[in-house]
């Protein structure tokens, strides 16, 4: 990569992470939750499964998830109980399914006890058809994993760990009120390793309150010593007007543009020097890893979870907030748990609004989905597969969108193929937003792309 200020200046706009197309802002309220079951029946036998574990027993400053801050255990308990009722509605039209994927998030999944987490996989293989040699993950703050969970965690079948580590320096982590000694990390990874976890996954954040490259470069070096399978390296997105705890962070302690910049450049070039695949964006996996193997074979794909080896359009989102996307047609659980524990306890989905896509829709997904995967485009396969006579014309708005990105060399187009080159894979999500035809409708709601 060749890091041009002018160019970063130039493309560093607000976009989506195409994680779907649309992006969740396109759900509609007057969704009809008829669609879900007829969409179950006809969508492909092979499903994942996601659970959104909302608690957390502290704050973390810089966070933008869905999370209650709780030191009450039971009412995880409660949320158990509603999560089982949401499970049997379900049940009945995918119980056949094969669930080939399965991952906790939140929140923090490990404020469940070993016993709420027992209970929580009980209901799962009671309700749905989970593999035997199913991909269950789990995210783990080190801090609320100990390790007879660890162990609990890897003797209920879970077979992948993701940690979230985001910086090492103490400075940084007073700031983010998320405090974790290094040694309980390393601990917890070396634990990881001798229980036989397939995969194991560090989550860091680059744009944090007191980030400098002095400290970022130990941070890395100390990451890289550790040595997971799979490492990400997200961009802090600082939206205090969407999120009232990022309000508790110092503006003045943020890092400018050209500062957070250059830690997203040290993280990339730390980890490619190091030996690791750059998937694209902010994923990185050793080169024997199913991701990167996946990409190498020309299979990786993107969902709600982000790079994924499954389907992206075969995930069933559990638990408040969640988003599914099956078969074309996306919907999103009551964000509120008041609302979400109304709708279950009616004996009803939790759903709040969702969007069935088009075949415009669908073709447009389908090229995102190629591009921020696998940086290229083959147009001759793609016309043909989406019956499209002249693609350019089709695609109109898009080549004029695109042609800045074409001028300065980060795209090459020629008639039967779209590359985004080594230099434009840092502005991937701008260049797959030339072919968003929503992305005008509150784009300012987006991140930066740096």
């Amino acid at each position: 990569m060749h890091w041009d200020p002018k160019l970063i200046s130039k493309y560093n706009i607000n976009g989506p992470r195409y994680t779907s197309y649309p992006t969740a802002l396109a759900l509609q309220e007057s969704f009809e939750q008829q669609h879900i079951p007829n969409t179950l029946n006809k969508g492909p036998h092979e499903l994942s499964l996601y659970v959104h574990i909302p608690f957390c027993h502290k704050l973390c400053y810089y966070c933008g998830c869905n999370k209650v801050i709780t030191r009450h255990q039971h009412k995880a308990d409660i949320y158990l109980d509603a999560l089982a009722k949401e499970m049997a509605l379900y049940s009945p039209v995918v119980r056949e399914k094969h669930i080939s994927q399965l991952h906790l998030g939140g929140g923090t999944p490990t404020f469940l006890t070993e016993i709420q987490l027992s209970r929580l996989m009980g209901c799962i293989e009671q309700y749905f058809n989970l593999q035997k040699d199913a991909e269950i993950s789990i995210e783990i703050d080190p801090r609320s994993c100990s390790d007879e969970k660890l162990i609990h965690l890897r003797q209920l079948g879970f077979n992948r760990v993701s940690y979230g580590v985001q910086d090492l320096d103490e400075n940084v982590q007073i700031a983010i009120n998320r405090v974790q000694n290094t040694d309980l990390i390393r601990h917890q990874i070396e634990l990881s390793r001798q229980l036989g976890f397939d995969s194991l996954n560090l989550d860091l954040i680059y744009g944090l309150p007191f980030q400098r490259p002095e400290s970022f470069a130990q941070t890395l070096q100390q990451i890289v010593a550790l040595s997971p399978d799979r490492i990400s390296l997200f961009s802090y997105a600082h939206l205090p007007e969407r999120f009232a705890s990022q309000r508790k962070l110092d503006n003045n302690h943020l890092p400018d543009a050209r500062l957070k910049l250059q830690l997203q450049q040290m993280g990339i070039n730390t980890f490619v020097d190091a030996g690791y695949q750059f998937i694209g964006m902010d994923h990185f996996a050793k080169p024997d890893d199913a991701l990167a193997k996946a990409q190498q074979q020309g299979k990786l794909q993107r969902n709600f979870q982000g790079y994924t080896t499954a389907g992206q359009d075969a995930l069933i989102g559990l638990g408040v907030s969640s988003i599914s996307q099956v078969k074309g047609v996306l919907w999103q659980n009551h964000k509120a748990l008041t609302e979400y524990y109304q709708a279950v306890n009616q004996g009803n989905l939790p759903v709040e609004r969702g969007f069935r896509l088009g075949v415009d829709d669908k073709l447009r997904a389908a090229l995102i989905s190629q591009l921020i995967c696998h940086f290229e485009l083959d147009i001759l396969t793609f016309s043909k597969q989406w019956q499209i006579a002249d693609f350019w014309q089709y695609f109109t708005t898009a080549y004029q969108q695109l042609s800045p990105f074409i001028q300065d060399g980060l795209v090459a187009v020629s008639k039967d193929r779209i590359t985004v080159n080594a230099n434009g894979r840092l502005w991937v999500r701008s260049i797959c937003a030339c072919f968003d035809a929503y992305l005008t409708q509150g784009q300012q709601r987006y991140s930066k792309v740096v």
